[in-house]
């Protein structure tokens, strides 16, 4: 199986090398384009599979020359070492060649918009939903993703009730989408007197974003409605009708923005935010109905999930889904998320891999 897997994979790569040389596809950028990416994208489990090849070919030579016999004691110790190194050498490359050769999300190459929301435990969650933002958005900075405001609804005592913004690079989606669930703090709130430590929750979701040719929005299907921005507390700051609200009449789908001064920006913005919610939904319906198919995000990919609890009187942070724990919360606070997504990446890369040879 993995032999014809590794042939497989490197005919395939030089059909797409030949038709990267081709004059009529380096006339259709678009043709072009696509099979560049695809040619990029199996690179990797190209120079697996010729390594695997050619460490078959080193195997079967030892082991013929072996059989055959006639050889001084010397020749015999080197091609047995050989043939053990070789053995080795071919069990790796096949669990690699696996993996690289799973199908991967088509939406971890694309830019995440990210949605913070105070959850249960009123101006601490708010207060708690601030520090996740900001830490998902120093993460973002500690990969050198670029990252942008789309919209924020301030809390009255502090913080924020929901705040919304779009992290844009490379694998932006296929990092963030790992820190979509329910985000738990344990800790005594500034404003408790009797020193008692109360549980908050902040939920966070994150969807691919996508463009207008990727997701059609019939403008008959959406109700815009402008009105006059305000702050907390009902605060005015701005006099014209600047905000915007968009209804999706088909779902019931409700979008706002006010952050800018422009109608026209706030318009753009939410209908960013409005197509990436319903790309999101039609997709949750299609896993619904592929039951077999797993998932994207580890774990049920339910938002209702607690995913990761942050201990203050402890210092410490935990990840139910891998089980990890880290007294570095203060760092982790700070956007330091590596050894977390790299143990979700792993989990994940391993339940797919076992999905696929079950």
């Amino acid at each position: 199986m993995i032999d014809r897997l590794a042939a497989e994979i490197e005919e395939k790569y030089e059909i797409l090398t030949k038709q990267l040389a081709d004059p009529e596809i380096l006339r259709d950028p678009a043709r072009y384009a696509e099979i560049s990416k695809a040619h990029a994208d199996l690179e990797e489990a190209y120079r697996l599979a010729v390594a695997y090849r050619e460490t078959r070919s080193v195997l079967e030579e030892a082991e013929a020359m072996l059989e055959e016999g006639g050889l001084d004691p010397e020749m015999e110790e080197f091609l047995a070492e050989e043939k053990r190194a070789a053995r080795e050498k071919l069990e790796r490359l096949e669990e690699e060649l696996r993996l690289a050769a799973l199908e991967k999300d088509p939406d971890d190459q694309k830019n995440a918009i990210v949605e913070v929301r105070a959850g249960a435990g009123g101006d601490e969650a708010a207060l708690f939903a601030a520090e996740i933002q900001r830490m998902l958005m120093r993460y973002a900075e500690r990969l050198r993703l670029k990252t942008e405001i789309l919209s924020v609804t301030e809390a009255d005592l502090g913080g924020v009730k929901e705040a919304i913004f779009a992290v844009r690079g490379k694998n932006a989606y296929g990092i963030f989408k790992y820190e979509s669930g329910v985000h738990r703090v344990q800790r005594v709130p500034v404003t408790e007197s009797a020193g008692r430590i109360h549980t908050s929750t902040v939920t966070v979701a994150v969807l691919p974003e996508v463009e207008e040719i990727e997701v059609h929005i019939d403008p008959d299907d959406v109700r815009v409605d402008v009105f006059r921005s305000t702050g907390p507390g009902g605060q005015s700051v701005n006099t014209t009708d600047s905000a915007v609200r968009l209804t999706h009449l088909p779902t019931g789908l409700v979008v706002t923005c006010q952050d800018e001064k422009s109608q026209l920006q706030n318009k753009e913005r939410a209908f960013r935010i409005l197509r990436a919610r319903l790309y999101d939904m039609a997709r949750a319906e299609q896993q619904a109905k592929l039951a077999a198919q797993r998932r994207s995000q580890v774990g049920t990919g339910d938002r209702a999930q607690k995913i990761r609890t942050y201990n203050f009187p402890q210092g410490r942070v935990t990840d139910h889904r891998v089980g990890l724990t880290s007294y570095r919360l203060e760092s982790v606070l700070e956007g330091e998320l590596e050894e977390f997504t790299e143990a979700l990446q792993a989990r994940d890369r391993a339940e797919r891999l076992a999905a696929a040879t079950s």
